[in-house]
């Protein structure tokens, strides 16, 4: 590291300095500094794209603001992409926007989630992005850069900043960068794209707006309905019950997923298990003062537990079926660890999803 900074004297990089506290004086950056996007640098992404400059991507019906093809560029530059990353990056913008929420408020919630991207196919090998061991950290600039420049574009295209349009009461880490790809050589299962009516050999990106994560550590069994019930019980934590209903991403570590296929668990059979299984009893739910008997719970709806309770059933399920859920396989296989991420309410699309550019033929119909 002395050296590279040693080194860092032959070259004049006061001018680069200046650029970069120019875009933090314009208020560009998410808090760390951001590469400045001259105009050649931005050229360099639009090249890699067919679609032209100024094409709308998408339009924010409740803050009256466009997203343009150049304006994701430059933002994607300021991320520290790489020029080849920007299909990519425009697949994650459209998948976010495929899922739903965006044009509902959910950017804005006072929950302060952000966007999962998931990368499946060819292009997770061919542009390096992580999907093994800290699978959710840093150290990958192509994970890094990727998430980071959707949230780049939220804020400085859409204008969803925190303390202005962003009402986020303490948000989340994710909302930097929250970009992983699906580990699919060690999955026992087929990928999620191929469950989603892609096929084996296109590049994707699917989406999910997640507002928090939550470590799934079980080294103690190896018995798939150990393992699930201790999923379950995380999906349906106290803390994560807002409403009548949930729904779960759950990414499942290798080590997990391989011994909960080696005892005959299709992923259809986990999805299953988990809708049947993410229950609580009103006796943990009154200590939390989630129990709501006799009493409406949010938008007037009837909490589920007030349900239970006049039915004379002291368990309580958040699930409404295998389709609340979506299952991936990441990380290293090294130890007991999966995730449980929850996703902020109920947009159209479970989860959102498009084509990497460049990849073959088209998508299966949805």
């Amino acid at each position: 590291m002395t050296e590279a900074v040693a080194d860092t004297t032959k070259v004049d990089v006061e001018p680069l300095i200046e650029a970069i506290e120019h875009c933090y004086e314009q208020g560009w950056t998410d808090g760390l500094p951001v590469v400045p996007p001259s105009p050649g640098l931005v050229e360099r992404f639009l090249a890699q794209t067919h679609r032209g400059p100024d094409e709308v991507i998408w339009r924010m019906p409740q803050v009256y603001r466009s997203c343009t093809v150049q304006l994701a560029a430059v933002n994607a530059a300021m991320a520290g992409c790489k020029p080849e990353y920007f299909p990519v990056v425009l697949a994650a913008l459209e998948a976010t926007i495929d899922e739903g929420w965006p044009g509902t408020g959910g950017w804005q919630s006072t929950t302060g989630g952000g966007p999962i991207h998931i990368v499946n196919g060819p292009v997770r090998i061919e542009h390096g992005f992580n999907s093994t061991g800290n699978v959710l950290g840093p150290g990958f600039r192509p994970n890094a850069t990727v998430g980071r420049a959707i949230r780049l574009i939220i804020m400085n295209v859409y204008g969803i900043r925190p303390h202005e349009l962003d009402q986020s009461t303490q948000g989340t880490p994710g909302k930097y960068a929250l970009c992983i790809a699906e580990n699919e050589e060690e999955s026992p299962w087929d990928p999620l794209h191929v469950d989603l009516g892609f096929r084996a050999d296109q590049s994707t990106v699917s989406a999910m707006h997640v507002r928090s994560c939550e470590f799934v550590d079980n080294r103690h069994t190896a018995k798939a309905e150990h393992i699930l019930g201790d999923v379950a019980d995380t999906i349906v934590r106290t803390g994560a019950i807002l409403g009548r209903r949930l729904r779960s991403l759950v990414i499942l570590g290798p080590e997990h997923a391989q011994a909960i296929a080696s005892q005959g668990f299709s992923k259809a059979d986990v999805r299953a298990y988990l809708a049947e299984h993410a229950t609580r009893r009103l006796r943990d739910l009154r200590p939390a003062g989630k129990d709501a008997v006799n009493r409406t719970w949010q938008g007037g709806m009837a909490h589920p537990a007030a349900e239970a309770a006049e039915a004379g059933d002291d368990r309580v399920g958040f699930l409404q079926g295998p389709d609340e859920l979506v299952v991936v396989v990441a990380g290293a296989r090294n130890a007991g660890v999966s995730t449980v991420c929850t996703p902020l309410g109920f947009p159209p699309h479970l989860p959102g999803r498009a084509l990497v550019e460049g990849s073959p033929a088209a998508p299966a119909p949805r």
